[in-house]
């Protein structure tokens, strides 16, 4: 059985259109065909980052284009989203728009896909969003086995729509639904956030409310919070904790009593008091997972569902009753609200967890249930919890203990983030002055992705960790042309044997484990041997200070009977100032165990950084580089007009590392930190 062609996608739109475009990128069955957009600069630049044609007007467009995802703004929020819609669909396009979309819109949108014989979906995004898709099919479940008895609702205003979709699809139903008027607000006690109002849904009694104020300018940046439900049944409340999870159960708290109406709390009948009160279920990111992997991921899961419309055929306007239905509801509700209140408020000062919780909560532990032991901080899980973790030399203290499974999450992450973004920028550079020369190059990721993108260059990649280093070394070894054009290093930074004129340097990854004196080594080394022209590529991370990261399962991959998870954590230093020490654990599971076979960990020293350090302490110009939402920021460096070229002073002598050196434990020379091909906060390939 031939295995069909996958269907060419344009994209409409660069703001939210940029999550569209990763969502194509990524999933099976999708080629993105191009990019549709007013003709900015800078959305040109992006489709040319992706490596696809740009269009400025629907007209231009070619005949072979199958599906049209159009994240433009409707006409409810000020734009012409409808206007393209319905231009594509007369091109026979088949169109996935993002919400919202007036209800009249909504309509003449379905009735214009029937007469043109295409396929139109609405898409509300949110249902689709991981989480939110758990706490669906969690609550169809628990209602097939309960009566529901209320919902309890949160959602600022600007997601309402996708609310309404949400509550359909977990009680897999919308009728009967009616509406009161919101609780009026009493003059004397001033503005209110949040409106309140009262109904049914599905038939169960439900409470609202509304963050009912809106800056048009920005919505999402000054919502309260997102959706928040809750579901109750006699048994317990399923509970949807924001849009990007987590998920809770809290089973119900019931204590039987005796003859004098004291409460039962041991002997028989009192098994169930062994319940957790509140489970949570699965785990929550960052932001940047968020925009990284649950956004994309979302947007493919509305573009199955169009792909499959387009192989059943049929009636446009018969498939969308159900999205007319929650529009119905949804223009309801927001009659009812009236419109929302118009501010315009400051930029908010998000603030960490460990702003509100400064130390680690402990709550009383059930003595008949074992306390979970912290992991040793070593890449032997067998020292055991409490035991001191052997010592070991500083190549593999960081990297080295990883190293097996770095490229499970490296790899798709250098293929959609770093790589293409660095390929751009080398493909016209001009390398006869030098070798591209890659510190800390890790596995070898962004290395080869360098020379596949300039065959005519020479590399030279330096990695002092022997379990990174061998796995570069293998990726060279097994490739002809590598083999002839890439020189392996074990030299570290600061320190490192440099050639004489360099055209391009790669510091991936590799700053942040340098204390000031050894950065400023490391650029006056580079800098005396950096072509007038050349480059310099840095890895930004996402962070410029010391920064509290909850521990967070970033990804999961899986190589035959084994499940592999990743997670990661980091804090400010406790005895280095304007230090973070990053904390990195893989899990391995066999056969869907639900206990890890083996744990491994790594960690860190980390001086966090932004764009201006970089450019204080290099003295060169800076400009970031186009990548895809959520990925750590690239910055290319290059000499100014008032930056002399050093080259006419006598060259430095080499500073070859001492043997053995880069083996010293502490020493603060070995680049062991976040690399290129590792997302530090965020992954791609989560699940």
């Amino acid at each position: 059985m031939s295995t069909p062609e996958p269907l060419r996608v344009l994209v409409c739109g660069t703001n939210f259109g940029r999550f569209y475009a990763e969502a194509v990128r990524r999933r099976p069955g999708y080629t993105l065909a191009g990019i549709l957009s007013r003709g900015s600069t800078a959305s040109r630049a992006y489709a040319e980052s992706l490596g696809v044609p740009f269009y400025a007007d629907a007209d231009d467009l070619p005949a072979d284009i199958d599906v049209a995802c159009v994240a433009v703004s409707s006409s409810i929020s000020g734009g012409q989203g409808t206007d393209l819609a319905r231009a594509l669909m007369d091109r026979g396009i088949h169109v996935l728009q993002e919400h919202p979309v007036h209800l009249t819109e909504l309509t003449g949108n379905l009735k214009h896909a029937r007469s043109r014989g295409v396929q139109y979906r609405l898409n509300t995004h949110y249902p689709h969003v991981a989480p939110v898709r758990s706490f669906v099919e969690a609550a169809r479940r628990l209602v097939a086995r309960q009566r529901p008895l209320f919902l309890d609702a949160a959602t600022p205003i600007h997601l309402l729509h996708p609310l309404v979709d949400i509550l359909g699809q977990a009680m897999g139903a919308l009728r009967p639904w009616r509406f009161a008027a919101p609780a009026p607000l009493p003059a004397e006690i001033g503005p209110q956030p949040f409106r309140s109002l009262h109904g049914v849904f599905a038939g169960v009694p439900l409470t609202l409310r509304v963050h009912h104020q809106l800056d048009p300018s920005d919505r999402d940046n000054h919502a309260l919070h997102w959706h928040r439900i809750s579901l109750g049944t006699e048994g317990g409340v399923l509970t949807l904790a924001d849009t990007h999870g987590p998920v809770l159960w809290s089973p119900r708290l019931h204590i039987g009593r005796d003859a004098d109406r004291r409460f039962v709390l041991d002997g028989p009948g009192t098994g169930r008091l062994g319940l957790g009160s509140t489970a949570v279920v699965g785990d929550t990111g960052t932001f940047r997972t968020v925009f990284s992997h649950l956004w994309p991921e979302a947007i493919g899961s509305a573009l199955d569902g169009l792909r499959d419309a387009v192989a059943q055929g049929g009636d446009a306007l018969r498939a969308g009753q159900y999205d007319l239905a929650v529009c119905r509801i949804w223009s309801d509700l927001a009659t009812r609200l009236g419109p929302p209140e118009i501010v315009r408020p400051a930029t908010p000062r998000p603030l960490a967890v460990s702003d509100v919780f400064p130390a680690p909560q402990r709550f009383p532990h059930d003595p008949g249930t074992p306390r979970p032991e912290s992991a040793p901080p070593s890449g032997d899980a067998s020292s055991g919890p409490g035991r001191p973790a052997p010592a070991r030399p500083a190549d593999t203290a960081a990297y080295s203990p990883s190293a097996e499974f770095f490229d499970l999450v490296a790899a798709e992450h250098t293929a959609t983030a770093s790589a293409p973004a660095v390929a751009a920028l080398l493909a016209d550079a001009d390398l006869g002055t030098g070798p591209v020369v890659d510190i800390g190059a890790g596995t070898g990721l962004v290395t080869e992705a360098v020379a596949r993108a300039r065959p005519d260059a020479e590399i030279i990649a330096c990695e002092p960790s022997v379990g990174m280093r061998a796995v570069l070394t293998s990726r060279v070894f097994s490739d002809e042309d590598l083999r002839s054009r890439v020189t392996v290093t074990a030299d570290a930074a600061p320190d490192l044997d440099l050639p004489d004129r360099i055209s391009v340097v790669l510091l991936c990854g590799v700053l942040g484990h340098l204390d000031a004196e050894g950065r400023a080594r490391l650029w006056r080394r580079v800098t005396q041997r950096l072509a007038p022209n050349g480059l310099v590529i840095v890895e930004l991370m996402q962070f410029e200070e010391p920064t509290t990261l909850d521990e967070t399962r970033l990804a999961t991959a899986t190589a035959g009977r084994h499940r592999y998870e990743w997670s990661f954590r980091g804090a400010p230093d406790e005895a280095e100032d304007g230090v973070m020490r990053l904390h990195s654990t893989w899990r391995v599971y066999r056969d869907g165990a639900p206990q890890a076979e083996r744990e491994v960990h790594d960690s860190y020293r980390w001086e966090p950084f932004g764009l201006k350090d970089v450019v204080a302490e290099s003295g060169m110009t800076a400009r970031t580089l186009p990548t895809r939402p959520g990925a750590p920021p690239l910055a290319v460096l290059t000499r100014g007009r008032d930056t002399p070229d050093p080259a006419a002073a006598p060259p430095l002598p080499y500073a070859r590392t001492a043997p053995g050196a880069q083996d010293t434990p502490g020493s603060p020379a070995s680049p062991d930190g976040p690399r290129t091909d590792t997302p530090l906060v965020s992954s791609s390939t989560d699940g």
